[in-house]
């Protein structure tokens, strides 16, 4: 009895391993590919290593990494790519699934995919910010001349560490260039002093009527044109 176990075991193993030889898309993939890569659906060691798993020189033999960005697979150019660097080769180690995954859900889902880690980039390139990613259009970002870092860190662009709208709100009323209430380079210090009726003559006098004697830290108070309140009553309060 056991003699004939031993052999309808090895026949079946022996058949499961046929079958993940000749159709290993269809019993051992985790999910379909990528739509770039659905070409790829029944040839696994186009990018996997036998017993090894995926193969970081298989995903080269198509994407050159001076190329990636540029060209495509064909060779043929990427013209919204003009003028970008193009990273992937100044990355220290040429490992794509430190950051990419071919195969989609079931198995993979986008909040399990794993975000670019800058740490890869060289030392040379790793802080130019611009040298991949587009500036921002807005008014904003474009009156500044700090770096991105002031703000920004590099495990994801959001959410920043300083957001205007927390402290005052930049209405149509506050459309403002960000020297015409901060000095220098410095945004930590600020003065709503120098616009029309906003002088410290009048916005004393305004305030000493109502009990407010500390008109230095406006924001105490307001959040914008339309917002008064600012940090809530207790600003109000602790300046009475």
């Amino acid at each position: 009895m056991t003699r004939w176990i031993m052999i309808a075991t090895t026949v079946l193993l022996a058949g499961i391993m046929v079958l993940v030889g000749l159709y290993p898309s269809t019993l051992i993939s985790p999910g379909p590919l990528v739509t770039a890569h659905t070409e790829l659906t029944a040839d696994c060691f186009a990018c996997h290593a036998p017993f090894r798993g995926p193969s970081a020189q298989r995903c080269m033999v198509c994407h050159a990494p001076a190329d990636i960005g540029r060209r495509t697979t064909k060779g043929l150019p990427i013209t919204s790519a003009r003028g970008r660097r193009p990273f992937h080769a100044a990355l220290t180690s040429q490992s794509c699934m430190a950051c990419h995954r071919d195969h989609l859900e079931p198995f993979f889902r986008a909040s399990e995919m794993t975000r670019f880690d800058h740490s890869l980039l060289t030392s040379t390139i790793r802080n130019e910010c611009t040298a991949c990613h587009a500036a921002p259009e807005d008014a904003l970002h474009r009156a500044q001349t700090s770096t991105c870092a002031q703000c920004h860190n590099q495990d994801r662009w959001k959410p920043a560490t300083f957001e205007h709208s927390k402290f005052f709100v930049l209405d149509e009323q506050h459309n403002a260039s960000c020297a015409t209430c901060h000095s220098g380079s410095g945004y930590k210090e600020y003065t709503c002093f120098g616009c029309h009726e906003h002088q410290p003559n009048k916005m004393s006098e305004r305030h000493l009527r109502e009990g407010i004697r500390n008109i230095n830290n406006c924001i105490s108070c307001h959040r914008g044109a339309h917002e008064p309140g600012g940090q809530g009553e207790r600003g109000r309060k602790e300046d009475d």
